[in-house]
């Protein structure tokens, strides 16, 4: 019991965010909590190096393009809180949070950011089921006889 208790305590991850600027990103079902503050490029999601959370490489390279675009890849950490939703809209909500926190620090990123539409939330999600329905317009199948 011991031990398993000391591995928690191991993988957990302590940072230090005071002087950081925090932002809301959100896509599809999923909400991100997004600390960012000057650092050494290093990205944490839910206690996590991004790399280790997300498998996919698109997501990888989708969580890193607000820094790109603004041409500072390794000038900011990122501590990230995550839920809900899949990887896909995880990873968007992560951009959206990053990006809304970079405009807050420095208000010139806008236009790059902007331009690239990272400011702007995603409002696609998945449509309802209606009764009387298979799917959300599907209907069933019509036999004449």
């Amino acid at each position: 019991m011991e031990n398993t208790q000391q591995n928690s305590k191991i993988s957990k991850v302590k940072l230090d965010f005071k002087d950081s600027k925090y932002a809301t990103g959100r896509r599809k079902t999923s909400i991100a909590k997004v600390w960012l503050k000057k650092g050494s490029g290093k990205i944490y999601v839910n206690g996590k190096l991004f790399s280790e959370y997300f498998s996919s490489e698109n997501h990888k390279m989708q969580v890193t393009r607000p820094f790109e675009i603004i041409d500072q890849p390794t000038d900011y950490d990122v501590r990230c809180s995550v839920k809900g939703g899949g990887p896909t809209g995880q990873a968007g909500a992560m951009v959206h949070g990053i990006s809304k926190a970079l405009v807050m620090i420095d208000e010139n990123f806008k236009s790059k950011l902007k331009t690239e539409k990272l400011t702007t939330r995603d409002s696609r999600a998945v449509e309802r089921k209606k009764p009387g329905r298979k799917k959300a317009r599907r209907s069933f199948q019509f036999s004449k006889r």
